[in-house]
């Protein structure tokens, strides 16, 4: 096997870092404001929540199980905490998938969600990528309500 640049749990630990960054975003909203500030026409900072929800372990584990997954989530509640208690269980299924996901697959072609097409490692990249740029928008919507985001190299 060919040495890569980045290790399989290098790339694990990178995005989890993303993600611990993102659940401090998403607990810096207040209650209220989580599910109905938007700037411009953008959804609400739930929304771009459910979408992640949506996707990230529910994405590994259509490639570890080879099971078309669902792109939407449906979250039957309207309190942030909920939100943060779903983050947190998605983020251990992520730990559980990603070991299950042997090196050699990273470079499988697939069809994320059973239209997206592209390699293990590129449908991952496109996951944490969706995430930044999300989670760039709920930076904006902290600042216009006048809260300090979190600094964006704090992932730990």
């Amino acid at each position: 096997m060919q040495q890569g640049v980045v290790y399989k749990e290098e790339l694990l630990e990178h995005w989890q870092g993303h993600r611990r960054l993102t659940r401090k975003v998403i607990a810096a909203f207040p209650e209220k404001e989580f599910f109905s500030f938007s700037i411009g026409g953008m959804r609400p900072f739930s929304q771009l929540v459910s979408e992640l929800l949506g996707i990230a372990a529910p994405g590994l584990r259509e490639i570890v199980t080879g099971e078309t997954a669902s792109y939407k989530r449906d979250i039957d509640n309207n309190s942030k905490d909920a939100f943060l208690k779903l983050w947190d269980e998605d983020t251990e299924a992520i730990n559980e998938y990603w070991a299950q996901i042997p090196e050699e697959r990273f470079h499988e072609r697939i069809k994320a969600f059973g239209q997206y097409e592209g390699t293990v490692l590129s449908t991952i990249q496109y996951y944490v990528d969706n995430e930044i740029h999300h989670r760039g928008q709920g930076y904006v919507y902290l600042r216009a309500l006048g809260i300090e985001p979190p600094f964006f190299w704090e992932r730990n």
